[in-house]
């Protein structure tokens, strides 16, 4: 098993270092192939959306269209459902991602009740999970 960071995820996406991407997608396509195993995190892939929004400016459909093309890598995640089912929520409010997956989580362990500042945030998990106190 190999542990895949950022970095490959980034300049496989980008494709704007060719020798660091061609690296990368060598090691996809081996996974793909089923030759190696791959795995990451979920800080890597959260670390992948800051890096595409802070430094690359990605907006938000761009940003969408890359995070489900490294969903579609062939790599171990776990919570990868929860991922993309955020990642859908994302697509739908305004939000950012890891609030969305917040309210996932938060449904998945069966929370009935989200405390937070955020009137945003309470509102849209009101509507998808449940009742909210501020």
């Amino acid at each position: 098993m190999i542990f895949v960071d950022t970095n490959y995820f980034v300049r496989f996406l980008l494709h704007d270092n060719n020798q660091q991407y061609l690296t990368a997608k060598i090691l996809f396509t081996e996974a793909a192939q089923r030759k190696i195993q791959l795995t990451t995190s979920l800080v890597v892939f959260f670390e992948v959306v800051w890096v595409l929004r802070s430094s690359y400016e990605k907006d938000k459909q761009a940003l969408v269209d890359s995070l489900y093309k490294v969903l579609k890598l062939d790599f171990e995640l776990e919570e990868r459902n929860a991922v993309i089912e955020s990642l859908n929520i994302f697509q739908e409010v305004n939000l950012s991602l890891e609030d969305c997956y917040n309210i996932v989580f938060s449904r998945r362990v069966g929370i009935k009740e989200f405390r937070t500042f955020d009137i945003k945030l309470g509102k849209e998990f009101k509507k998808i999970v449940g009742k909210k106190k501020s």
